[in-house]
């Protein structure tokens, strides 16, 4: 196995609870902070400076973009502010690891992907509906394997309980968060890619609405899609709707139907049934079984790691992250606008 210098990372924008996972994933594999900043207290900081007490915290993110020994840069700042702080660090010859959504338009993805080429820094949008949860890693094994056939179809459920208390303003604000399906139905356009094989699809129909919150405006608290590719296909449904009852912040779930056989994820929570998280369920003609998935492993910061020293694309390449991208964005823009009244 290949010797690797240690990884050296700065983190500039904290403002979404992802930053949490982005930078501890990134220390469990060896990586070394080297500060991190903040444009403003955030909702995010307290919570950050416990989880990091040792980082220290820059009054200027120049100091980051500018020190020689950083090789990536990390951000999970105001979506809109994302692609602008990912083409800084490509410019000053950093790689960048993006929380979703990467961008938020068309010309930011435009602008991204020139100087990606330009430059030839590795631009990564951190999924972490596929990145974070072990059940994805296992299904992605059985789905290599041939566990279950031929893809045909992928049914992604992304519920999210609202807590809007805890919701900076941005939050409610479409121009910066991107609307409901450019950010949170990135996820399971990501996986329907990963999980068909696909390299591009079609957006058959899209809708997103403001169901029950009049009072907030600017909230797209429900979304779906559809999209295909050939005989695949993928049903995605995003909502706010998480009830407070609820032993967390969504009940996720991904089925998998193949031509031998189907799989479900129950990532963060068997309903009244089994304790933890990464639920696993595969039937096909030989098994129905339940897979404890909680000790897979978490193979995208290893491969970023590689990555930036190998200059390769194992965790993801930049032609996915892209049509990612590009295809929530066009799901967003033509989607149509759901009237709480009804027709």
């Amino acid at each position: 196995m290949a010797s690797y210098p240690t990884l050296k990372f700065g983190v500039i924008g904290i403002d979404h609870r992802h930053v949490y996972d982005q930078v501890a994933s990134l220390l469990e594999v060896g990586a070394q902070c080297a500060g991190y900043y903040s444009n403003g207290d955030v909702s995010t900081l307290p919570g950050f400076q416990k989880r990091f007490p040792d980082i220290q915290r820059v009054d200027d993110p120049r100091r980051l973009l500018d020190d020689p020994s950083i090789h990536l840069i990390v951000t999970a700042a105001i979506p809109c502010d994302r692609a602008d702080i990912a083409i800084s660090a490509m410019r000053h010859g950093k790689d960048i690891m993006v929380d979703k959504p990467g961008v938020t338009t068309f010309e930011q993805l435009e602008a991204v992907r020139k100087v990606q080429k330009e430059t030839g820094r590795i631009f990564t949008v951190n999924f972490t509906e596929r990145f974070e949860v072990r059940a994805v890693s296992r299904a992605t094994k059985l789905v290599r394997e041939g566990r279950i056939g031929k893809v045909l179809q992928t049914v992604g459920l992304g519920p999210h309980r609202l807590n809007r208390h805890l919701r900076p303003d941005w939050f409610f604000d479409p121009a910066r968060y991107g609307g409901i399906l450019t950010d949170i139905a990135s996820h399971q356009i990501d996986q329907f890619l990963h999980f068909t094989g696909c390299d591009d699809a079609r957006i058959v129909t899209s809708r997103y609405g403001n169901l029950a919150h009049p009072d907030l405006p600017g909230l797209q608290d429900f979304g779906e899609l559809i999209l295909s590719n050939g005989p695949a296909s993928g049903y995605i449904r995003v909502d706010w709707f998480t009830p407070d009852a609820l032993d967390s912040w969504g009940d996720g779930r991904l089925t998998i139907l193949g031509t031998e056989g189907y799989i479900e994820l129950r990532k963060y929570i068997d309903i009244c049934g089994r304790s933890g998280k990464d639920h696993l369920f595969l039937v096909n003609n030989e098994t129905a079984e339940y897979i404890d998935c909680s000790s897979d492993e978490l193979p995208y910061y290893t491969h970023i790691l590689h990555d930036i020293f190998d200059r390769t694309e194992t965790a993801m390449t930049h032609a996915h992250g892209f049509k990612v991208c590009e295809l929530a964005l066009r799901a967003q823009e033509n989607a149509e606008v759901i009237n709480e009244g009804g027709m």
